[in-house]
């Protein structure tokens, strides 16, 4: 007799229009009233972090817990050097999680941080340009720490990458509804 694999349920489902609109509303409130001191933000979203980690959430809560760290990484990281309203996008959408008063509550055992998680694919979603670009740049950090010569410096990368990510978020914004709604928010 073979092993028994555990069970596992996919569970997939689409946001419509509307509901987009009611995840838009509450981004919108997060950057509304956020906190202007990055440092706060950043801390408030690492002890959720931990916190939700430590709560024994769902393997696919805690996935998208992960996709915290690289949004943070790209405003804490002095190479990347990310400023104005390209800083501001991230630090809006890292807002909603640095906000104790959330749809679900997370102290609720094994749902808690289930609308975290959604928002967390949303917000990845909706920063995609910057995820890849940063994603790029440190790839490219580390290749030049292997010593290979002919790599462009990380300064002249980390503006091709920069721009780069401008251009693809433009295009993004012609591509729908949410991402139409960055426009103005995010």
């Amino acid at each position: 007799m073979s092993a028994s694999k555990s069970e596992t349920i996919k569970v997939h489902f689409e946001l419509s229009e509307t509901d987009l609109e009611f995840f838009k509303k509450r981004l919108d409130k997060a950057r509304e009233g956020r906190n202007t001191n990055e440092a706060d933000i950043l801390e408030s979203v690492a002890a959720m972090k931990k916190e939700a980690c430590a709560s024994n959430p769902p393997a696919f809560v805690e996935e998208r817990l992960e996709l915290l760290d690289p949004l943070v990484g790209m405003v804490r990281d002095e190479d990347w050097k990310l400023s104005g309203d390209d800083r501001n996008r991230v630090l809006d959408a890292l807002a909603y999680f640095a906000e104790p008063d959330d749809l679900i509550p997370d102290r609720i055992p094994g749902i808690g941080y289930i609308d975290d998680a959604i928002m967390i694919e949303i917000v990845a979603s909706l920063l995609t340009p910057e995820l890849d670009a940063y994603a790029e740049f440190c790839a490219h950090r580390e290749d030049l720490k292997s010593g290979d010569e002919d790599l462009p410096s990380l300064e002249e990368a980390r503006k091709v990458m920069q721009s780069r990510m401008r251009r693809r978020r433009g295009r993004a914004r012609a591509g729908g509804f949410f991402h139409a709604a960055v426009r103005t928010h995010f």
